[in-house]
């Protein structure tokens, strides 16, 4: 099999000649202002580690830009929200930045791009404190205010995927750690702007991947995700403590990860020989069909990428 055959087979849930490795760092910011540099860095990437596809990384387009929510105060102020436009600097510049990356790594190489859910946009422009004083202040402020943002975030899917080339996205999902909100809050105040884009999403490709992210020492309440569908989710095996089997029974899906991605753990310290065991481990526990070995989040870039090469090799001689 050819690397895109490998994973467009994986992502259909197929049999697999070997299990396919992805996984990802973030692009330093001396990259993130020359289009052709920050391709010229996934590249090298995607030569040094071997891996099967690249997940594209949306570095220094994180915080939603409007003016609106340029020191906020009240979350009355969320009403005066209004749509980007597909012509926006901010969703023009990502586009056409994708697909310089895209041109770069060749028609062999499937790639997903980054995309957050709306409320996570917000959040990376105001930070955490101030996402969730307004969204307690005012609720329907708040869900108005993703649903203009899920609006623009659609109009970015759409150049991603319909004009860049990017094969689908990686959509990732926040703020569901169990202490944040409640599960009624959860499906009443974020999923309807999430579930905008992913519909959306899934209705443009077939080669998109939901990641479950847990970062910031809290497990997720999963069960908010439970109707999140596309072909791979992403998930965190330590944070959320879920084990290969266990994650593709409950997602039914083809599932993604195995590694920790913090540092000081197995991918950072262990010697060659015990990388390669727990490839080996882990693909035992995945098979060959429903399983990409990856890690449960971006790794730092301290790592060597050579230490990604590691585990891409042995996953290819098995």
């Amino acid at each position: 099999m050819t690397k895109r055959e490998r994973v467009t087979a994986a992502f259909q849930g197929k049999p697999v000649d070997h299990v396919p490795v992805c996984m990802w760092q973030h692009v330093p910011k001396e990259y993130w202002n020359d289009d052709r540099e920050f391709a010229a860095f996934q590249l090298r990437a995607w030569r040094q580690t071997d891996v099967d596809f690249m997940k594209l990384s949306g570095d220094k387009y994180f915080p939603w830009p409007s003016d609106e929510l340029e020191n906020i105060q009240n979350a009355g102020d969320l009403y005066r929200l209004q749509p980007l436009g597909p012509g926006h600097r901010y969703i023009r510049e990502q586009v056409e930045r994708a697909k310089v990356v895209v041109g770069a790594l060749g028609p062999g190489c499937v790639t997903l791009q980054l995309v957050f859910a709306p409320l996570s946009y917000l959040r990376l422009r105001v930070g955490y404190p101030a996402m969730m004083r307004l969204i307690r202040e005012d609720p329907e402020a708040m869900k108005h205010a993703c649903d203009v943002i899920a609006e623009d975030v659609k109009e970015l899917v759409k150049g991603f995927i319909c004009e860049a080339g990017v094969d689908g996205i990686f959509y990732s999902v926040q703020n569901g750690e169990t202490d944040r909100f409640t599960a009624e809050e959860y499906a009443d105040w974020v999923k309807p702007s999430d579930k905008k884009v992913l519909d959306y999403a899934n209705a443009l490709s077939a080669m998109n991947a939901i990641h479950f992210c847990a970062w910031e020492g809290v497990p997720n309440r999963l069960s908010v995700w439970e109707d999140y569908k596309a072909p791979v989710i992403s998930w965190s095996r330590y944070m959320d403590i879920m084990d290969i089997g266990e994650a593709k029974k409950h997602f039914g899906s083809t599932v993604w990860g195995g590694f920790d991605n913090r540092p000081g753990t197995l991918l950072y310290t262990g010697t060659r020989q015990e990388i390669e065991q727990e490839v080996r481990s882990l693909i035992s526990q995945g098979g060959k069909t429903g399983y990409i070995l990856g890690a449960d989040c971006s790794l730092h870039n301290e790592l060597d990428p050579e230490r990604i090469r590691w585990a891409a090799d042995e996953a290819h001689r098995i």
